[in-house]
């Protein structure tokens, strides 16, 4: 935990802000997906599926991923981050673009809202990506960790790039092309080249500091960077400009096996580990790892499997997304914002008194009983939700939907407990 511990480390009040408005987010995706209730058996291009899914990739992941880079940065850069003032002023401009873009989706004001919303939204990633380059930039560190953190923050701009346009389209009308042709490059930029290189890149230095382990082979990380970077340049250009099928399916594995060879490194770790005990963390973190296999297998489906049933093949569809964000992203973000968020917040309030007074472990800071029955919610929640959307079940759809919201008003209660713990001041006896 002291790899997190760095002179170069912005203010919490750079950090904190992100996790406050990603779990406020959560529970509003909660909120949404019991509101939305069978439409999630419709088609996944409908305005409120398209709505669940930017509050949860965009106000859910990216809102928590973008606090936590903020704080990795100097771990993984060994430099101060550019701009906190700009990394402040970011926030605001994504917070309020990210609930604008929401409603815009909700209610179906793609020729209206939906346009200014986009704007917002793509502003406030432009300088998202801005402050992070020019902290790599200071860097003289230039580690597979952090070579991954740059490709994704690269292909998060094209990703924004092209929602943008998507966003325009609707309006102005002007691609070739019908919109869930781009959508469908526009969702895998996001997952692939954004989420999924990010969370390789922290994950390949934060999962084995956690788990306390060394003489790891980075030469597998080297083939998984090139790998899933290869497969995904790949794959877009393919769907751009060839279209030929053998082609995606290349590309495909080329990403299976970069993800699979990172699922290597981090079972390497996990034997190698000194910390034997996992907490409650570190079993999202590990259920999360292990359930990567499944997109996976539902992306090679859906590539292969030509002749399905229209119906079946949009609940498939916006099964292989939830797979992805609910699944793989949530389920890891869950886990480190036990690990991180009360270590930050702990260094923030007892730094200056460790040596003087007794003081917490940063787990002491939250819950643990609230932690333990928010992971069995989860998983009831993920098993439910999973049935549900495969067997068009409604009764399984509503038990996991609410299992959710459960599982997002405890997350809530940890966190905000973590972030305005009272410091403790027991005198060393």
């Amino acid at each position: 935990m002291n790899g997190l511990k760095t002179n170069n480390a912005p203010h919490s009040s750079v950090v904190i802000p992100h996790f406050i408005f990603g779990g406020f987010s959560f529970l509003l995706l909660g909120i949404l997906i019991i509101l939305a209730d069978t439409t999630l058996f419709e088609a996944y291009f409908n305005g409120k599926i398209i709505a669940i899914t930017h509050i949860a990739v965009l106000g859910w992941a990216t809102m928590i991923v973008f606090g936590a880079l903020y704080q990795l940065i100097p771990v993984v850069f060994e430099t101060s981050l550019y701009s906190e003032k700009l990394a402040k002023f970011t926030f605001w401009i994504s917070a309020i673009s990210v609930l604008y873009l929401t409603f815009s989706f909700w209610i179906g004001a793609f020729t209206t809202h939906l346009v200014y919303a986009s704007g917002g939204m793509f502003l406030s990633l432009f300088l998202f990506v801005v402050n992070v380059l020019l902290s790599y930039r200071k860097s003289e560190i230039k580690n597979i960790s952090s070579k991954f953190i740059i490709a994704a923050v690269f292909w998060l701009s094209i990703t924004e790039l092209v929602g943008t346009l998507i966003a325009f389209n609707f309006k102005f009308n002007f691609f070739n092309e019908i919109h869930l042709h781009y959508l469908k490059i526009h969702a895998s930029l996001g997952l692939v080249g954004w989420f999924l290189l990010l969370i390789i890149g922290v994950g390949s230095t934060l999962i084995p500091m956690f788990l306390i382990s060394h003489n790891l082979n980075k030469n597998k990380l080297v083939v998984s960077f090139f790998s899933i970077n290869a497969g995904l340049l790949g794959l877009i250009l393919n769907w751009l400009i060839f279209k030929i099928d053998i082609v995606t399916l290349v590309c495909w594995a080329l990403i299976a096996i970069g993800i699979l060879v990172f699922v290597s490194y981090i079972f390497d770790s996990y034997k190698k580990r000194i910390r034997k005990k996992l907490d409650v963390g570190m079993k999202y973190t590990m259920l999360s790892i292990a359930s990567v296999i499944l997109p996976i297998i539902v992306s090679f489906i859906l590539l292969v499997v030509f002749e399905i049933e229209y119906e079946l093949l949009y609940r498939v569809t916006t099964f292989y997304g939830f797979s992805v964000i609910l699944g793989f992203i949530t389920t890891l973000i869950l886990g480190q914002t036990y690990k991180t968020l009360p270590f930050i917040v702990w260094l923030e309030k007892y730094k200056n008194l460790v040596g003087k007074v007794k003081t917490p472990l940063p787990r002491e800071l939250y819950s643990e009983n609230i932690a333990k029955v928010q992971f069995y919610s989860y998983i009831i929640s993920i098993i439910c939700l999973a049935i549900g959307l495969i067997l068009k079940n409604n009764i399984a759809l509503k038990i996991g939907s609410f299992s959710l919201l459960l599982v997002a008003v405890l997350y809530n209660i940890n966190v905000l407990k973590i972030i305005f713990h009272k410091v403790k001041n027991i005198e060393n006896e």
